[in-house]
C-alpha cells in the first residue's frame, strides 16, 4: 500500500456565521466559510492582497462552536480536502472543494460564552474528542521512580 496524506491546515476569518442542520440519522452537520489572505508584491512594487475562500464542513460540533462560529472571528481549522459535485436550480453541474475539519481551534476570546482559552473541537470519528475541552492537566504521582 503506498503512503498518502491529506492534510489542510488554515488560520483566517469567518466570513458568516456557521450554519447548522441535521441528517435523517441526527447527525449534525455544520458549514462556514474561512477566508485566508496572502500578501505579496506586484509587478509595479506595491503590496497586494490575495484572499481565498474556503469551505469548511465539521461533524457532530459542540454547542459552543455552534455558539461561536461567528462572522468576522479568526480560528485555526485542521482537516483534509475533499472534492464533490452537484447540480445547481438552471441544471449545470458544478464542482466544489471543501475540508472536512477535523480540529477547530478559537484564535480569540469569545463575547458572551465566557473564556475560550484551551477550547478545541476535534473529530471523534479520529480518536479525537467530542466537544470542547480544556488542555489535558498532567497527573504526578508522588511514589515515581523515574530518575528524571
Amino acid at each position: 500500500m503506498a503512503f498518502s496524506l491529506n492534510k489542510i491546515m488554515l488560520i483566517g476569518n469567518l466570513g458568516k456565521d456557521a450554519e447548522t442542520r441535521f441528517t435523517t440519522n441526527n447527525v449534525s452537520v455544520t458549514n462556514f466559510t474561512i477566508a485566508t489572505t496572502n500578501s505579496y508584491k506586484g509587478k509595479d512594487g506595491n503590496w497586494m492582497n490575495e484572499t481565498t475562500w474556503h469551505n469548511i464542513v465539521s461533524f457532530n460540533l459542540s454547542d459552543y462552536f455552534k455558539e461561536n462560529l461567528k462572522k468576522g472571528k479568526k480560528f485555526y481549522v485542521e482537516g483534509r480536502l475533499t472534492k464533490r459535485d452537484y447540480t445547481d436550480k438552471d441544471g449545470i453541474k458544478r464542482y466544489a472543494t471543501d475540508v472536512v475539519a477535523e480540529k477547530i481551534i478559537p484564535l480569540e476570546s469569545g463575547a458572551g460564552s465566557g473564556s475560550s482559552e484551551g477550547a478545541i473541537q476535534e473529530d471523534s470519528s479520529i480518536g479525537g474528542t467530542s466537544g470542547a475541552i480544556n488542555e489535558p492537566q498532567i497527573q504526578t504521582d508522588e511514589n515515581d521512580d523515574l530518575p528524571f
